[in-house]
This record gives C-alpha cells, sequence and structure tokens, in this order.
C-alpha cells in the first residue's frame, strides 16, 4: 500500500450554510473518516482555516490569500492508503462535499 494525499478543494463557502446544513455535512464527513479509519486505510487529515499567506518567486514575495473571492480554496487535507493511483481516486469520490461542487485533487506521496 502506497499514501496517497487528498487535496479537498471547495467550490462554496460553508457560510452559505445554515448551521442544520453545516451540522449534516459535519456529521457526513465524521462518518466518512470513520468509515476509512474502519476499513485501516485512513493515515492522518486537517481541515484548514481561510486565509494565509502566499510566498511567492525568487524575491519570495508575501501576499495575503487565499483570497476569499476565490471560486476555488484548499479546504483541508487527508492521507489514505491504497495500492494505485486509481484506487485512491475512488477513495476520493466519498468526499461529501462534491455534491456541493467541490473537487478532490488525489496525488500520491513520493518516498525519498
Amino acid at each position: 500500500m502506497k499514501n496517497f494525499m487528498l487535496i479537498f478543494i471547495n467550490a462554496e463557502r460553508s457560510d452559505k450554510f445554515s448551521p442544520e446544513e453545516m451540522q449534516s455535512n459535519m456529521q457526513q464527513w465524521f462518518g466518512w473518516i470513520d468509515s476509512l479509519k474502519a476499513q485501516g486505510i485512513y493515515v492522518s487529515g486537517e481541515a484548514l482555516l481561510p486565509g494565509g499567506k502566499t510566498v511567492k518567486g525568487a524575491n519570495a514575495i508575501v501576499t495575503d490569500g487565499p483570497f476569499a473571492e476565490s471560486k476555488e480554496v484548499v479546504g483541508g487535507y487527508f492521507i489514505v492508503k491504497a495500492e494505485s493511483l486509481e484506487a485512491a481516486a475512488e477513495i476520493g469520490k466519498g468526499s461529501p462535499d462534491l455534491p456541493h461542487g467541490a473537487s478532490v485533487e488525489v496525488r500520491e506521496v513520493m518516498k525519498f
């Protein structure tokens, strides 16, 4: 088994959800995580707070970002175990935010 990173890219901001919708969405996330843990394929994961800084270029210029008006913001990540990139992509299909226009980038973690 190899490690893969699932990078969750949110298309909708969660502040557009009602409190009930947010609670339901969080329960879906917790259920999905519990399912992955029960299968022994969940390694770790974290959500990311909005905002931050971007360091860019040879001069290491720092700017504010990601910007709130951005259509796509990385909202968090998981590390999961899978046999192949295709199998990891199948795991990514379980993301509760896909019906809300989000996407999941799947990348193999390189071993050095």
